[in-house]
């Protein structure tokens, strides 16, 4: 019964704590944009889609300076009413975020691969370009806000096990064949693991006389 009370503690201190959660961009965003983002939907009527707000999680794959500003090209992930990673949900895809170059810069040095970012983005267009040799349509968005999340930090333990704190499994899926996001960011350790020396051969023991 007590244990059973500590859970329930516990759980109502993350509810709270998730409740009170600080934004990570601006409240009046938050309000207006729409989190549940569907990229087939994007995609089967842009022109009706033009000019909304979406808010939306990624997962940095390539930026890039161009001559109309930064780009973005991130995996979209979930996020909450706060502008936070969810814990599940299902990966809509590719996007590419514009920052027009009259309005800042995104350094390719900073916001780099596997960084993850929050992003309040006013929908443009589709795209068209490729993964590798399959063509794809990227949704487009005009970054009016972007939160580049803090680096992650990975703490290891002696072999075979390791606590990591910070790392996010990210347990998104993505039905298309050309995603293999998870296998790039899995964590390595810092160490190299040490060579097995093998046991000194023992000499022969001599013949004892009979």
């Amino acid at each position: 019964m007590k244990r059973n009370g500590l859970y329930a503690l516990f759980f109502s201190g993350a509810l709270i704590l998730s409740a009170c959660a600080t934004p990570v961009v601006n409240k009046s965003y938050l309000e207006e944009g729409e989190r549940k983002v569907s990229f087939a939907a994007l995609r089967e009527n842009p022109d009706q889609e033009r000019g909304k707000l979406f808010i939306l999680g990624g997962v940095i794959i390539r930026t890039r300076l161009l001559e109309a500003g930064s780009q973005i090209e991130a995996m979209d992930v979930p996020v909450d009413g706060s502008g936070y990673f969810e814990e599940s949900g299902r990966s809509e895809g590719r996007f590419l975020a514009i920052l027009p170059k009259d309005e800042g810069l995104l350094d390719p040095a900073v916001y780099r691969r596997a960084r993850r970012v929050t992003i309040a983005g006013e929908f443009m267009e589709l795209r068209k370009g490729r993964i590798d040799e399959m063509e794809y349509d990227y949704p487009v968005f005009r970054i009016k806000q972007i939160y580049l999340w803090p680096r992650e930090r990975l703490y290891y333990y002696p072999q075979p096990f390791y606590y990591d704190p910070w790392f996010y499994p990210y347990p998104y899926y993505y039905g298309h064949p050309w995603w293999n996001y998870p296998h790039d960011y899995r964590p390595v350790p810092l160490q190299p693991e040490r060579p097995r020396i093998p046991p000194p051969s023992r000499s022969p023991e001599p013949d004892q006389p009979k």
